[in-house]
């Protein structure tokens, strides 16, 4: 029988993959709002890449089918808690979910709503963004997708998953170390978040700085010692790739969260910045770049609520 796979929204990541996968035949269902469920059925999901453009019609639902066989979680940490109650009534005895949010933390909460033999390990790297009409844009050519077993005893329904996810044509994979791979990430977001945030700048003004480099190079000590002491220490390789792009002369990458910024939203901070720090303090060990990174973010939020922002 074909495996019945749930997207919760249809926004940049779970439009994307979803969205390929349903091109192939996979049978999807997008968890989305009315607003979002009828223009999707006026206009069809829209994918425009380098990789190839789509449109399609797909199936939408606003309320959890019962009991689907996977859920693909793709939202932002500060909506885990609506994302979880909305995807409820869809799990079954079986149904594995892979989460696709930055950072570690919001393991803990679907272990603790669902039940950690449901909750596979997952990541992406993908640039993507929701145009002005709904249509999703990827930015570049990069579509990596793994997941993989945090248990001897999910390593079935990982494998089972993959293979589902092969059929999109992204080239998903099945990792054999999924939290390793999500700590190296968290490491490198954390890094990434929190000085292109406190420096307003992309990384390639934040190396021109006198200090710039050396800070950069702090701070991504400050989390590896953090990773090391929760038993996920970066590999050379890793590590060597995290400080090539956080040093980069002339690149204009900047953090999603810095975006999430300067346009005055909410960020996920506290999941990503916030989370590290703590556990740097759980760790005693000192991050004092970790510390003023988080301060600053926290006092953004105050003056954002205190201008009405919600």
């Amino acid at each position: 029988m074909a495996m019945r796979l749930l997207v919760l929204g249809a926004g940049g990541i779970g439009g994307y993959f979803g969205g390929r996968l349903a091109a192939a035949g996979v049978d999807v269902r997008f968890l989305v709002r009315p607003r979002r469920a009828a223009q999707l059925s006026e206009t069809g999901l829209v994918i425009k890449s380098p990789l190839g453009d789509l449109t399609l019609p797909v199936k939408t639902v606003v309320e959890a089918p019962p009991s689907v066989d996977a859920v693909l979680l793709a939202c932002k940490a500060y909506d885990l808690e609506g994302a979880m109650t909305a995807i409820a009534p869809a799990i079954g005895p079986s149904t594995c979910i892979v989460p696709l949010l930055n950072g570690v933390r919001h393991l803990d909460h679907l272990d603790a709503r669902f039940g950690a033999e449901r909750v596979l390990g997952g990541l992406c790297h993908i640039g993507v963004a929701l145009g002005p009409a709904g249509e999703i844009q990827h930015l570049n050519t990069l579509q990596r997708l793994a997941l993989g077993a945090r248990t001897h005893s999910q390593q079935d329904a990982a494998q089972a998953l993959h293979g589902l996810m092969e059929r999109g044509g992204f080239a998903p994979v099945l990792s054999q170390d999924i939290l390793q791979e999500m700590w190296e990430k968290f490491v490198f977001l954390t890094t990434y978040a929190g000085m292109t945030t406190l420096m307003r700048a992309p990384v390639g003004a934040i190396v021109q700085a006198q200090d710039g480099e050396a800070l950069v190079r702090q701070m991504l000590g400050e989390c590896v010692a953090t990773a090391a002491a929760s038993g996920y220490i970066p590999s050379q390789d890793a590590y060597a790739r995290m400080f090539t792009t956080l040093s980069e002369l002339g690149s204009t990458g900047t953090a999603s969260m810095l975006r999430d910024l300067q346009r005055g939203g909410p960020t996920e901070h506290e999941h990503i910045i916030g989370d590290m720090l703590r556990r740097a303090h759980e760790a005693r060990l000192d991050a004092p770049l970790l510390r003023v990174s988080l301060a600053h973010m926290q006092a953004y939020e105050a003056t954002r609520m205190a201008h009405g922002g919600g």
